[in-house]
């Protein structure tokens, strides 16, 4: 967990980070320089924004512009039906880890997989392996892994891991918790009637690594790509907010938006919008 000054800073947008998926439409570039102008303090990056380029520029980029590397996102996709395809997972989240090594992010985001027709219990078992074989490589490079469980409509081929229950049960079963823990997803998370035991259960155990904020929108159009800005939905964020805060989790509040029709509109704009979501949200505390 993460606990540092940022817990009681007066600035309106502490503990903003952006994902640029959120701003897909925009460059790497234009990411980094548009968040850091409209007063983001952190970004995570998504992979394709490593594509062509040197990772440690794109950290030093962002760094120069005064925006804190939060993540890299993602890793994961661990279950296969051959060893070959669980190998090349290995291999494929090796080369994640050095990525994130290299742009100097502190975690990788792991949205962990699944086979259709395989049982999630034979998943849940290939992602444990998964992610122990890659460890010792994460260990080195000073890279957390952060285990996203993923909404259950997602457990066929996304992710076997749907809850943070299920998640913390690989996480002990792994052994180090140091390194491997959980990035807490609203979306993904929100109906859980267990959610505010798991929340404090993870904190505690000190495996709460990131926390990610959208919303529900009813109806949706899109499992996948009709996600809602902050307070257009059915999720209490407010209400989950202050579960994680009543832990002493004081790391960003990462904004995770995959919206066809939000990536369709002017991502200035766009961007403004999110900037008075979150100060809606959070302009009477830090």
């Amino acid at each position: 967990m993460i606990y540092d000054h940022r817990m009681s800073s007066p600035n309106p947008l502490a503990r903003l980070c952006l994902h640029t998926i959120t701003t897909k439409p925009w460059s790497t570039e234009e990411c980094i320089s548009r968040y850091s102008a409209a007063g983001v303090e952190g970004i995570t990056f998504w992979r394709y924004n490593l594509e062509g380029r040197s990772p440690s520029a794109v950290g030093r980029q962002a760094r120069e512009a005064g925006l804190e590397v939060v993540s890299l996102c993602r890793g994961g996709f661990f279950p296969g039906r051959t060893s070959i395809e669980r190998q090349a997972a290995v291999d494929e989240n090796r080369r994640c880890i050095e990525e994130a090594r290299e742009l100097g992010a502190p975690h990788i985001v792991l949205v962990c997989g699944a086979v259709p027709g395989q049982a999630l219990a034979e998943s849940r078992k290939q992602i444990a392996e998964g992610i122990a074989a890659v460890l010792p490589e994460a260990e080195a490079a000073g890279v957390k892994l952060a285990i996203e469980p993923l909404h259950p409509m997602y457990a066929d081929d996304r992710s076997a891991v749907n809850t943070m229950s299920q998640a913390n049960e690989i996480c002990d079963v792994l052994g180090s918790p140091a390194m491997v823990g959980i990035a807490a997803d609203v979306y993904h998370i929100w109906w859980d009637p267990e959610l505010e035991a798991q929340i404090q259960q993870t904190a505690e155990a000190k495996r709460l690594f990131a926390f990610h904020l959208c919303d529900w929108k009813t109806p949706t159009t899109d499992f996948l790509n009709d996600r809602g800005l902050m307070g257009e939905g059915c999720i209490p964020i407010s209400q989950i907010s202050r579960w994680v805060d009543a832990t002493g989790y004081s790391g960003m509040r990462e904004i995770e938006i995959f919206s066809n029709r939000y990536w369709a509109m002017d991502q200035a704009e766009w961007l403004s919008r999110i900037v008075q979501s979150y100060q809606s949200l959070y302009s009477s505390r830090a």
